[in-house]
């Protein structure tokens, strides 16, 4: 049997791709182990599969002046010599790395331990954390093919996104039971990444009266962020976080209205479903977004309205332009070369483990 040690974290988004390839390393015989930060969001999530977890000291990596940047080289290079003997001890054949600051320290250290690295970049332009990475890495798996001019030294290859084959599964009429919609009016789904998006969220809100004349939404809203005040509103149900269900959601949904994560874009893709994409504005992020929706408006796949452009009177009209061209969406998404990124990586883990 071979052993694999996988790790990335800070968010679901650095977490979840390793999750989808799970199963299949699974049928392959792979022993999987993961390391990610003491606690961070990925310990609580891998702590759902049953795999073995250690946890590392970790420093942020920040492209902005702040009072840790003094004192967090020091966990970092703390989470490089705990990883190191992790990897030595637990002799793993290869690590398979989604990014997320945690990651860096587990990369070095198995570039010291002779141990092959595959990484994986699911924006269009690298991470800070898998740029520092790069050096020490065998390979580079990235989602987009504008990505592979970034990856220096023919380390770049394009395999997609590990997209979780449960996604697919879903059923239509267990979602609307789930939120509780009856009648035959088109289904929304607002999900605003893994901590929801308060100006999303707020728009949505105030767009409501209008939007449940045609529509009926389910407004995944992230942590602390139900409205108690429109609770019980017919056609409208909110959720901090789905799990199993969301399958289901996703299945009744006839549009969906998202942040533009290549981890979410991708599984909209896979899924076939009309979105409106609204990315995270470069006052918030490093833009990695707006590439993103921006490549998915070019392959005809998304409808994409900035951040600064969002309030009620552009929100609705996107909604009711997306529903009125979904049959075009639809038939771009079908005819997408996009292939299927957990085939492609596990053929890289294959090829690359010891």
């Amino acid at each position: 049997m071979k052993k694999i040690i996988m790790t990335g974290g800070g968010s679901a988004g650095h977490v979840t791709p390793n999750i989808a390839l799970f199963p299949e390393l699974k049928r392959l015989g792979y022993t999987i182990e993961y390391i990610g930060s003491k606690n961070g969001i990925e310990k609580e999530i891998i702590g759902r599969e049953n795999i073995k977890y250690f946890g590392i000291s970790s420093g942020k990596l920040r492209r902005y002046i702040d009072i840790k940047n003094i004192s967090d080289p020091f966990k970092v290079v703390k989470g490089v010599m705990e990883a190191f003997l992790i990897i030595r001890k637990e002799k793993p054949d290869i690590v398979f790395s989604k990014g997320g600051f945690v990651s860096v320290p587990v990369v070095i250290a198995a570039y010291m331990n002779r141990v092959p690295v595959i990484a994986h970049e699911s924006d269009i332009t690298p991470g800070l954390a898998n740029r520092i990475s790069m050096p020490y890495c065998t390979k580079i798996c990235v989602t987009f093919p504008e990505s592979l001019i970034e990856i220096p030294g023919n380390k770049g290859v394009l395999t997609g996104t590990p997209i979780r084959k449960d996604i697919l599964r879903g059923s239509a009429e267990k979602g609307r039971e789930f939120c509780g919609f009856e009648g035959g009016k088109p289904c929304i789904l607002v999900i605003g990444g893994s901590l929801g998006s308060k100006v999303i969220n707020d728009n949505v809100r105030e767009c409501l009266p209008q939007l449940l004349e045609k529509y009926c939404v389910a407004h995944i809203c992230g942590k602390g962020n139900v409205e108690a005040s429109l609770e019980g509103l017919k056609g409208y149900k909110q959720f901090e976080y789905v799990s199993g269900e969301l399958r289901d959601i996703f299945a009744a949904a006839d549009m969906v209205i998202s942040r533009a994560g290549a981890n979410a874009i991708f599984e909209l893709l896979a899924l076939k479903k009309p979105n409106l994409l609204i990315p995270l504005s470069k006052k918030s992020s490093r833009g990695d977004q707006i590439l993103n929706a921006e490549s998915f408006r070019r392959s005809g796949y998304s409808l994409v309205l900035e951040e600064e452009a969002l309030n009620k009177d552009s929100l609705l009209t996107g909604l009711d332009e997306l529903y009125a061209e979904k049959d075009r969406f639809i038939a771009k998404m079908e005819s997408s070369p996009v292939k299927d990124g957990v085939e492609e990586i596990i053929k890289m883990i294959g090829i690359y483990s010891k």
